[in-house]
């Protein structure tokens, strides 16, 4: 795998980061994830289906099990998609509670909202950006973000949000893709550049938005990075969980303060 870089002509014009392979201006990394997820949203969960085989819905429920929601809690879904998680939180937090849905693509927000009503699951939703949440301090029990943080531009900014609207002892909750296990690497990159995207043309009609998600995932950090990041954000107690051999881990990380 190469990483692609921009020409050298566009050098000094303002900070980069990657999209992808490619190495972009930040300004340009929000429009263009954006216009992935306008693209795919309303073949979303299909895609989702076939390209884990179903099994993104059991990460999801261990996941929502890890949470431990109770009646009467404050929840913030980030990235919330379609609105599996924010569902299930709901029906957990009861009617004393209070459980946001929110995505920084209105695309997105749009299906699982309602998505939401037609299963009869009324909640709040708000399209933000998770490097600045519009939510006060010390405010939720529970974070979560499901497959979104690796596509956040500055994720160091967003994990420090999403700890500041943390009260004391609550939990964040990251699920994401992350690094495989070594002997499956080989397997798992000729599916990931070879298949993926000709599903996502196949059924959704956009290969390149798929292309994108595969090398998204390359460019995330690995397990103990993530980790590292958390503490470093200020979470504590910050343990992980791998799923299918690395394809997916869930981590934890709790506000002591």
């Amino acid at each position: 795998m190469r990483i692609m870089n921009t020409p050298a002509s566009d050098a000094g014009q303002g900070p980069q980061t990657h999209f992808g392979f490619e190495t972009v201006h930040e300004t340009d990394k929000a429009r263009r994830v954006a216009e992935v997820f306008h693209s795919v949203a309303s073949r979303y969960d299909v895609m989702n289906d076939l390209m884990s085989a179903g099994m993104h819905r059991i990460w999801k429920t261990f996941t929502i099990s890890r949470a431990q929601v109770r009646p009467g809690m404050r929840v913030l879904d980030i990235a919330g998609g379609t609105g599996d998680l924010a569902r299930a939180f709901a029906q957990r937090a009861g009617a004393s509670g209070e459980v946001w849905l929110t995505d920084i693509n209105d695309s997105m927000l749009r299906v699982g909202r309602d998505r939401l009503l037609d299963r009869g699951a009324v909640v709040p939703t708000a399209v933000c950006d998770a490097e600045c949440l519009p939510f006060p301090d010390r405010y939720f029990d529970r974070v979560s973000v499901a497959f979104g943080l690796r596509n956040m531009t500055h994720k160091d900014r967003a994990l420090a949000e999403m700890r500041r609207v943390l009260k004391p002892g609550g939990k964040l909750l990251v699920l994401e893709f992350s690094r495989v296990a070594p002997a499956l690497a080989p397997a798992y990159d000729w599916y990931s550049f070879n298949v993926l995207p000709k599903m996502g043309q196949l059924v959704a009609g956009d290969e390149a938005s798929y292309r994108y998600l595969a090398e998204s995932i390359r460019m995330h950090p690995d397990q103990e990075t993530l980790a590292g990041m958390m503490r470093e954000a200020g979470l504590g107690r910050v343990q992980y969980f791998n799923m299918t051999a690395g394809v997916v881990a869930l981590h934890e990380g709790v506000r002591l303060d």
